[in-house]
């Protein structure tokens, strides 16, 4: 009778590590909500604000550098300004909500002068040793050769950040850094810091 009683235990393990119960699985993380209250969707339009006022407006594009393209992502001057809206898309294009600790690609969504496109991208320069935000970068394929294309959302206080630590290689070694301000040629452009992030809201546009 123990014998069977035992069996059967060991039959239950083995089912339940192939079929876990209900609610065992890693739940989802949570979605991003824009200041209504909403959760943020794949492919619908945005405007990425500053939490504090004051230093500037949203999201847009400026040539601070000596070539005209690609462009690079900075914060408008002009307090009152939304900036330009953007997309998100995830990592997995079938996902329709976009949540925290998720790779995401951002673009935005107005055409501008030049014809690289409007993908956000990490890029480094040595005249500065800063890596900032500029365009350029390609939408979807992820793996390797798309690594610097990958920002993240995470929730910040009550606020939240942008954040560059892409896991769509599993062999690469990347660097996991919060996305800040930083001042160049009276610009202030979006760059990887160590110092206190971009606190950042959601406006649906």
């Amino acid at each position: 009778m123990k014998t069977s009683s035992l069996l059967l235990f060991s039959l239950f393990l083995i089912a339940l590590a192939f079929n876990p119960l209900p609610g065992a699985a890693e739940a989802a993380p949570d979605p991003v909500l824009d200041i209504e209250g909403k959760q943020l969707r794949s492919g619908v339009d945005y405007y990425i604000l500053p939490v504090y006022r004051g230093r500037g407006g949203g999201l847009t594009v400026a040539s601070v550098r000596n070539k005209t393209c690609p462009l690079d992502v900075v914060q408008d001057k002009l307090e009152v300004s939304h900036g330009l809206p953007l997309t998100f898309t995830p990592v997995n294009p079938k996902q329709d909500v976009i949540r925290v600790s998720t790779d995401h690609n951002i673009k935005f969504s107005a055409a501008t002068i030049c014809a690289q496109s409007t993908v956000w991208k990490l890029e480094y320069d040595e005249s500065t040793g800063q890596r900032f935000i500029t365009t350029g970068g390609v939408e979807g394929n992820p793996g390797r050769g798309t690594l610097s294309n990958w920002f993240k959302i995470e929730k910040y206080g009550d606020d939240y950040k942008l954040v560059f630590c892409p896991t769509v290689c599993n062999f690469c070694k990347v660097i996991c850094r919060d996305v800040g301000v930083y001042i160049q040629k009276g610009y202030r452009r979006l760059a990887l810091t160590t110092d206190a992030p971009f606190r950042v809201m959601f406006k649906k546009a």
